[in-house]
């Protein structure tokens, strides 16, 4: 099951409140790309790609600040699955895990919900939506939409550069190639202002200090 685009959008709102941050409009964006780009694709659900690209990273409502990748995939994989949005749960589980069962291959995690997220991905077989909202979410910054090489740059100088990351790198363009074989044109011909946005150099973001509340 999955929640209307505007219930979506409205977990989105309460959610800022919960902990703003770039990460909201970023999720937009993934939902917009995820759309467009499904509805170049026979057989996929564009309304289905759009709200799932909504609330992959739902989970980071979950505390105030920067929330990691672990703990951000699980928080929303279950927020979703209190809600009864299966499908959309599934998606917090999936989207930051691009080489999925290798990722966790001669790692065993101590932290529980960490244990939790391997059990889930080393049991999931990635569909076409898993894979679109991987791709997107490497595609849709705050700012708008850029190529895949600019958001890469921007990860990288935000978190450092570690060799599983190149290895992603890879995977997400075999992804690209294989939707733009359905699509019969580039991903980029059906992203919002790329060329313009593309060029932009924000600084990476920091996230808030939390204000200690006075007696």
């Amino acid at each position: 099951m999955l929640p209307t685009p505007e219930e979506a959008f409205e977990e989105l709102k309460i959610a800022e409140e919960r902990n703003p941050g770039p990460w909201v409009k970023h999720s937009i964006n993934v939902g917009i790309a995820a759309r467009n780009i499904a509805e170049k694709i026979p057989g996929m659900d564009a309304e289905k790609a759009y709200v799932v690209g909504l609330l992959h990273d739902i989970g980071r409502r979950a505390k105030f600040g920067f929330v990691d990748i672990p703990t951000h995939v699980y928080e929303g994989y279950m927020y979703c699955m209190e809600k009864g949005w299966d499908e959309a749960a599934r998606i917090c589980m999936t989207h930051s895990y691009l080489h999925m069962k290798d990722e966790f291959e001669g790692y065993e995690p101590e932290a529980e919900h960490e244990k939790a997220i391997k059990e889930y991905i080393m049991n999931c077989e990635p569909d076409c939506y898993d894979r679109l909202i991987q791709l997107c979410d490497s595609l849709a910054t705050d700012y708008g939409f850029v190529i895949l090489e600019k958001r890469f740059v921007d990860v990288t100088r935000r978190y450092g550069i570690m060799e599983d990351y190149i290895k992603g790198w890879e995977v997400a363009f075999d992804i690209k190639e294989k939707f733009e074989e359905q699509m019969g044109c580039s991903i980029y011909d059906v992203l919002p202002d790329i060329g313009k946005t593309t060029l932009l150099t924000p600084k990476p973001w920091k996230p808030p200090v939390a204000v200690a509340e006075s007696n």
